[in-house]
């Protein structure tokens, strides 16, 4: 905080958003964008995250960062622990409307990582002794669903040779050779590949990859083109989903979607791209499931001293004895993989390591 002050030329409530947009914006003179509700000068993080190249910005979404981990997590965790010297956490089937379970009291699959203060919580997190951490995350699962529920034989056989998905939709998208693809173009190919999943406009596409929107549309047309099998799908399931009222799952797991009958038009437009996504998030909190209920019930089966612990998205945590590493290994790759068959393999990424965080 002092860093802001020196850098502002005066020391001001930093949490008060009225405050620090009369000290950017009339003190300061940075360039003013957006207003918000009341009037005032937005300072939410998309008006920041564009001034950032200013000091004080960087340092205010820095101090954003901080004060959330230290109130969110550090306080908050540490008052969760209990006399055992563990954190028992609620697991809640029925929360959410994709049918993903969710933590609460307090939520252990938010806990943040691409920050490095996000990253030594997580490091705080450590078996006991004699045990590791095992864990195996489903790969790139919700794209593989879209493969098999499309059946789009493009994106099918880009799986089926085990090729990068994303560097091959940039192949096809930019027209260039699979070894040509640069880094940036990869960003791009991956954000089409999962915004497509959930109805990405030109715009909202164009904001994300920082490019123009006549780009961002022309990389929505040419992927719909090689992916035609996917072009499809969206458009059938939208009709679909209108005619009947709602989507289902793989397994036959429905999602109501009564936004479709709405007379207003961003409601029905919020309504499509729910059935877009509905079926393909769904479908994956279903094979999650039936992988954590094989997964138990073949380490109590066993007798093994290793436990489940968590279940973060698409990934299982295994508290491991040391000596059924190799075990549990096993049992987390054969179990994962056979949840469901789809047209395309269930890869299983395994690692391990002595606390949550990976590597």
């Amino acid at each position: 905080a002092s860093d802001i002050f020196d850098l502002a030329g005066m020391t001001f409530n930093i949490n008060s958003p009225k405050q620090l947009g009369n000290v950017l914006f009339e003190e300061l003179k940075l360039p003013k964008s957006k207003t918000n509700a009341s009037g005032g000068y937005s300072t939410s993080v998309d008006v920041l995250e564009k001034l950032k190249m200013y000091p004080i910005v960087d340092k205010i979404l820095y101090y954003r960062t901080v004060s959330k981990l230290y109130s969110t997590y550090a306080q908050g965790l540490l008052s969760a622990i209990s006399s055992d010297g563990r954190i028992h956490s609620k697991f809640k089937q029925t929360v959410t409307a994709t049918g993903r379970i969710s933590s609460t009291d307090p939520n252990l699959q938010n806990i943040p990582i691409r920050t490095e203060i996000g990253r030594k919580i997580r490091k705080a997190f450590i078996p006991e002794e004699g045990f590791t951490i095992v864990s195996g995350d489903y790969s790139q699962i919700e794209l593989r669903i879209l493969a098999h529920i499309a059946q789009d034989k493009n994106m099918i056989k880009a799986f089926l040779d085990n090729e990068d998905i994303h560097t091959s939709t940039a192949a096809k998208v930019f027209s260039i050779p699979l070894q040509e693809v640069t880094k940036e173009q990869r960003y791009a190919a991956k954000a089409v590949n999962f915004g497509i999943i959930y109805g990405i406009s030109d715009y909202s596409l164009s904001q994300d990859i920082n490019v123009s929107v006549k780009n961002a549309g022309k990389y929505i047309k040419d992927y719909l083109e090689h992916y035609s099998g996917v072009k499809e799908y969206m458009e059938r399931i939208v009709k679909t989903a209108i005619e009947n009222g709602y989507v289902k799952t793989i397994y036959g797991r429905r999602r109501y979607l009564p936004e479709l009958s709405s007379p207003k038009h961003s409601v029905r437009e919020f309504g499509k791209r729910v059935a877009l996504n509905a079926p393909i998030q769904g479908s994956a909190a279903d094979i999650m499931k039936i992988a954590m209920i094989k997964v138990y019930n073949e380490l109590k089966t066993k007798k093994l001293k290793s436990r489940l612990i968590l279940q973060v998205h698409d990934e299982l945590v295994i508290e491991t004895s040391i000596d059924e590493i190799e075990e549990v290994k096993s049992i987390l790759l054969h179990n994962m993989r056979d949840s469901f068959e789809l047209s395309v393999p269930l890869e299983i990424d395994l690692s391990q390591q002595n606390s949550l965080l990976k590597g």
